[in-house]
């Protein structure tokens, strides 16, 4: 630009504005512009700059604490349609655990909420059959004979994630840091010999390291 314009006679005092520019800018904000628009717009990041050296577990940090409500999951083969939309409606979480009983809590995988509200809209929509008391699999072993009477079984094991991505209760949690930044992980279940016990999400780790650097975890707000 310099050379087209014949203007060179510029080029030291700009050169010498953009840096007091940035030393002043470095002296006043430690933080960059992007930053700063990460933290205004509430996006979760986690800045792979900064190490975690905190010794807590990954236990301390899962939801649900012993203060919430239990978690919401679903059951492999024992649940209607009229119960899987009462928790879609009472809850706002983006995914729910799969589960094989609510006595054995054994993981069986996971299922993504949009992926269930659409799975149900249409077959309400495409079969006459499934109603509200209709039973939902999550597996591949639909009852061959069916009571009379009893409404039409809805099959949506093609939705479910069967292999979500989990850790133990015990692991460390500067580990579970290392595998949201690298793996970019939105969730990640927490389980103890197979039974699911919580979900640790992005904004979870946020506030417990926010917590351990001795702010305001509520101060935290995401959009």
């Amino acid at each position: 630009m310099f050379e087209l314009t014949g203007g060179l006679e510029y080029i030291v005092p700009l050169m010498v504005a953009v840096m007091v520019s940035k030393w002043v800018g470095d002296a006043l904000v430690h933080e960059g512009i992007y930053d700063g628009h990460i933290k205004l717009n509430g996006y979760p990041f986690l800045d792979s700059k900064k190490e975690f050296m905190y010794t807590t577990l990954a236990a301390d940090v899962m939801r649900p604490r012993r203060s919430d409500p239990p978690l919401s999951s679903l059951t492999q083969e024992s649940m209607t349609v009229e119960e899987i939309e009462n928790i879609i409606t009472e809850t706002t979480y983006n995914s729910y655990p799969v589960i094989v009983s609510s006595e054995s809590q054994r993981l069986v995988g996971l299922v993504y909420r949009r992926d269930l509200t659409m799975a149900i809209a249409t077959a309400r929509e495409n079969d006459e059959g499934i109603v509200s008391q209709s039973k939902v699999y999550f597996s591949n072993h639909l009852p061959r004979y069916a009571p009379p009477g009893t409404p039409a079984p809805l099959k949506l094991v093609k939705i479910i994630d069967a292999c979500p991505f989990q850790i133990t209760d015990q692991t460390p949690m500067s580990t579970v840091v290392e595998m949201f930044r690298k793996l970019g992980l939105r969730l990640c279940l927490v389980s103890h010999n197979g039974r699911v016990l919580g979900v640790i999400t992005k904004k979870d780790v946020l506030r417990h390291i926010a917590e351990m650097d001795q702010q305001d975890p509520g101060s935290i707000l995401f959009h």
